[in-house]
């Protein structure tokens, strides 16, 4: 069954969390809260993805990282969304071009992980990405100096706004990036398939 499209009204500030959640854990939500704290988000939506482009191997029925998304993330300015699936996008330039299309004078800042912003530089149409909405990057283990020293790092040099002004970020025009260091939660998707938990048979 289709889901609906999340509301928002125009004003409002709307974090984006795009992932396969495969399968979603404490750590998504931790980030989770963090962003609302620290960005001054009104709502955040996780947009749980129909598949990975640069990952090889598929990821778990959508309908099973839904349900997985909504028990680990129970928050009530939280949305779990398969807006991706609906939309027909497959890459994230093209999902924050029909949001923007359809969801007029609402404000999206796309949020991502440190690891994602290391990586950033290999993503369809990055830097359009990076015109396009102010970016929430939030420290995860491993991961603080190689986000720093990364392509879109060095190119968007000028565009960062400091973890102190954090709360900044929701209103300013993009290119606007804010890196914030967070308490750690040390889960991963990856450590979780590979313990076994995760893709079990029907």
């Amino acid at each position: 069954m289709a889901e609906s499209f999340p509301y928002a009204r125009p004003g409002q500030v709307v974090g984006l969390l795009g992932g396969s959640f495969d399968p979603a854990h404490p750590g998504h939500a931790h980030i989770t809260r963090e962003a609302i704290k620290r960005f001054g988000l009104d709502r955040v939506w996780w947009l749980v993805s129909p598949g990975n482009p640069l990952k090889v191997n598929g990821p778990a029925p959508l309908a099973q990282r839904m349900a997985r998304a909504r028990a680990v993330m129970q928050h009530p300015r939280v949305t779990i969304t398969d807006i991706e699936a609906q939309l027909g996008t497959r890459y994230t330039a093209q999902t924050l071009a029909r949001l923007r299309a359809r969801y007029r004078g609402v404000r999206f800042v796309w949020l991502m992980g440190a690891d994602n912003l290391a990586q950033l530089h290999r993503w369809q149409d990055w830097r359009v990405i990076m015109r396009s909405v102010p970016v929430g990057v939030l420290a995860r283990p491993g991961d603080r100096i190689s986000a720093r020293m990364s392509p879109a790092a060095r190119i968007y040099q000028n565009a960062r706004i400091s973890g102190r002004a954090s709360h900044l970020l929701a209103r300013a025009e993009a290119p606007a990036w804010c890196f914030v260091n967070v308490p750690l939660v040390d889960a991963s998707s990856t450590a979780i398939r590979a313990a076994g938990m995760w893709h079990e048979p029907d």
